[in-house]
């Protein structure tokens, strides 16, 4: 059986360079040039970890934008490795300080992880990972 692995995540965002800058700021994500479909209005990004799977943001006109609640079926968050506790720790900290909701943590989850949990970009959870 050939090598299967998750290649890109994609999530529909209303602010396109928002977030991208986000990912760029806080996670240190490089972007390839933007793509855009001039026939559908279509606009996306792909970025780039150090390691691992690629994100796509991507937006286009008259998006549907629901309540995005904790506790639905469905993709339930991107979570993002930063390689140690204090990074987790730091990071956390800067997200509150600039404004995001930490949903919970820094702590150890009961499998064992240990992260925290923000309402990111246009309050979209995101599981930060040592």
């Amino acid at each position: 059986m050939a090598e299967i692995r998750i290649e890109h995540i994609a999530m529909y965002v209303n602010d396109l360079e928002g977030a991208k800058e986000f990912f760029e700021q806080y996670f240190g994500a490089k972007s390839n040039e933007k793509y855009h479909n001039t026939k559908t209005d279509f606009k996306s990004y792909f970025l780039s970890f150090d390691k691992g799977a690629r994100l796509e943001i991507m937006t286009k006109p008259n998006l549907s934008d629901g309540e995005k609640s904790l506790l639905k079926t469905g993709y339930a968050h991107l979570a993002l490795s930063v390689g140690s506790r204090e990074r987790v720790d730091r990071l956390t900290s800067r997200l509150k300080a600039d404004g995001y909701c930490v949903i919970n943590g820094p702590r150890v989850t009961g499998d064992g992880y240990y992260e925290s949990c923000i309402s990111g970009f246009e309050n979209n959870l995101i599981e930060i990972t040592e």
